[in-house]
């Protein structure tokens, strides 16, 4: 996919510019006063705007194959969604389209917006009800790569939420791009046909190594059934996919020797980890989750957990017909890879295992950095119990499972704070971490101090702790949870208020 043609927005009066909130059907649940006064506002200022995006939610067929398809919820009718690109400052209108018959909501990833905005019902964001539109407005923010998704609980229904085909890609344009490249290709990685297993084959992947053995005892005393019950459910794919499309049926990206290819990458998975490698060729890193890093570095595998996004230049040096997949076997061959084709080569694409490389946060950091001590420290520790509900495992944040019902706020925020998020991983699972509507510093891994890589999701390995600073600096209701969804689904969740 090539550098898109940007929409500009046209026409927005002036009063537009004053009001950051959304419009909303009549259909729609009532918000709360102020969301409401300000909605209406917004409303009368764009009935007569049209949108810049329509995103139509319905279900429709994905072919990742000619003799693959598959039926699930999609936007668009297309797995990705359409590529949403913005300018950094300029306001922007979507209308939402729902034409399910369950209220669905569109978490705008990665993205500083107001929480009735954000899509995410903890936050109270109000849903695009079944069979009914939601107008939403909003300053995309910050600049670089995000992505939007469906956010709901979706349990032991694997045709929800994060199981599904809804997602698709943000570009917000930043002022002055972090490298000089000559293209960009956007890659949005997937799998489809989701089935539960008791089979959990996490591979070790990152640095620092190691394991606290505080953690571990900690696990031990958490779970007094562990042993005792089956290994809780974890969740297995019938294929995978690059932008839709199995290895070896879509189009490949076809390059030209000596050409800079920006490779924007999206795992949108619900549950799998992704790595990227291409033979006899190297990922200068330039930005992880769409913020650029202090320290660009040259890397043979790109490693993404659940959520996260990584950009990064590769230098077209090495002709040839290769594959740019997965370094699973199974997974690659499952259909998780994209051909790379360089102009006149011909041949059947080629493969080879790269060096062994582990990914490490630290690798892109600022090597002289050091952050100013925070305002006050929010501890999280992370337990689990094995096939405690409904087959899968429970987690608890500090003890206590996050109930979906009464959607509590966990923790009180001061507003303009720098707060800094000590996190505790006292499992066997390796989590991607997620703060919505913010954007944190790594302070630590594993004990090792750091700085100047911002992100949005943060991978903690089991046994492990991480440190993430941010500053509550957007008002009101803020999701902190692992972006696995069955580990979100059951317990995996704090919710922070700002005031």
């Amino acid at each position: 996919m090539h550098r898109r043609d940007f929409l500009k927005i046209a026409g927005i009066p002036a009063l537009l510019a004053g009001t950051g909130a959304s419009t909303q059907a009549a259909d729609a649940p009532a918000m709360q006063p102020a969301a409401a006064d300000a909605a209406a506002a917004a409303a009368a200022s764009t009935t007569a705007v049209p949108a810049d995006y329509t995103l139509r939610i319905a279900t429709g067929i994905v072919e990742l194959a000619p003799d693959r398809f598959v039926s699930t919820t999609l936007y668009n009718g297309a797995f990705p969604g359409p590529l949403m690109r913005f300018r950094e400052g300029q306001r922007a209108v979507i209308d939402i389209v729902n034409d399910t018959g369950t209220d669905e909501q569109v978490d705008w990833h990665g993205q500083h917006v107001p929480a009735d905005i954000d899509g995410a019902p903890e936050e109270r964001t109000p849903p695009v009800p079944a069979h009914g539109r939601r107008r939403q407005v909003f300053t995309p923010a910050p600049s670089g790569l995000r992505y939007y998704h469906a956010h709901v609980r979706a349990g032991v229904d694997l045709s929800r939420g994060l199981y599904t085909g809804q997602a698709g890609p943000v570009y917000i344009e930043p002022k002055r791009e972090p490298g000089a490249f000559d293209r960009e290709v956007f890659l949005t990685l997937k799998e489809f046909e989701p089935y539960l297993t008791r089979m959990d084959d996490d591979t070790p992947f990152m640095l620092p190594d190691g394991k606290d053995l505080a953690l571990i005892e900690i696990a031990a005393n958490s779970d007094p059934d562990a042993g005792k019950v089956p290994p809780g459910f974890e969740l297995a794919y019938g294929s995978f996919a690059i932008n839709g499309r199995m290895l070896g049926h879509g189009e490949p990206i076809r390059v030209r020797r000596g050409e800079r290819v920006l490779l924007h990458v999206v795992n949108v998975s619900a549950t799998e980890n992704r790595s990227l490698a291409m033979p006899g060729h190297t990922f200068t890193v330039i930005a992880l989750d769409g913020n650029p890093v202090p320290r660009q570095a040259r890397v043979p595998v790109l490693w993404l957990g659940v959520g996260e996004r990584v950009s990064a230049i590769v230098e077209m040096d090495h002709p040839g017909v290769w594959v740019l997949g997965d370094t699973a076997d199974s997974d690659r061959k499952g259909g998780m890879g994209i051909v790379v084709e360089y102009a006149g080569a011909r041949g059947k694409p080629q493969w080879r295992t790269p060096p062994a490389f582990k990914w490490d946060y630290r690798l892109f950091s600022d090597p002289k950095g050091k952050l100013a001590p925070p305002d006050a420290i929010v501890d999280l520790l992370f337990t689990a119990r094995q096939s405690a509900v409904d087959g899968f495992d429970l987690y608890a944040v500090n003890g206590v499972p996050y109930d979906w019902k009464t959607m509590p706020v966990t923790h009180r925020l001061q507003l303009g704070r720098r707060y800094r998020l000590h996190l505790r991983n006292a499992s066997d699972d390796i989590h991607p971490l997620h703060l919505h509507r913010h954007t944190f510093e790594i302070a630590s891994v594993m004990g090792h101090a750091t700085a100047g890589v911002m992100k949005d999701v943060v991978l903690v390995p089991p046994f492990q702790t991480c440190d993430v600073d941010f500053t509550a600096d957007q008002p009101g209701l803020t999701s902190f949870h692992c972006h696995m969804q069955q580990h979100m689904d059951y317990g995996f969740m704090s919710l922070f208020d700002a005031a």
